[in-house]
């Protein structure tokens, strides 16, 4: 089994809309995934308390895979494409971390 995280920083405004919304807009479409690639086992997104430390990320997600094989197909997959073409307007940061469980 492979766990996919993210970590993303936010634009303080972009795209039209503030962080907080784009942060629900972004979790919104991540989640839709789940149910469009098959080979996506399954998807948690958060987003981080607006009350929290500014250093924080501001939107995390934890995807689950059978292999790096089925984590590949997601990542080209043409609707998670669109996904991140999204992602490319609002974000300024982004980490991340496969491993096996």
């Amino acid at each position: 089994m492979i766990k996919h995280v993210v970590l993303f920083k936010l634009a303080s405004f972009a795209e039209g809309k503030s962080k907080q919304e784009n942060a629900l807009c972004l979790k919104s479409q991540l989640e839709a995934l789940e149910s469009l690639i098959p080979e996506l086992l399954k998807m948690e997104v958060f987003i981080n308390m607006p009350t929290a430390s500014r250093e924080n990320y501001d939107l995390m997600l934890i995807s689950q895979f059978e292999s790096l094989a089925d984590l590949s197909v997601y990542v080209n997959h043409p609707d998670h494409q669109k996904v991140v073409s999204f992602i490319s307007k609002i974000k300024t940061e982004r980490v991340a971390i496969d491993y096996e469980v």
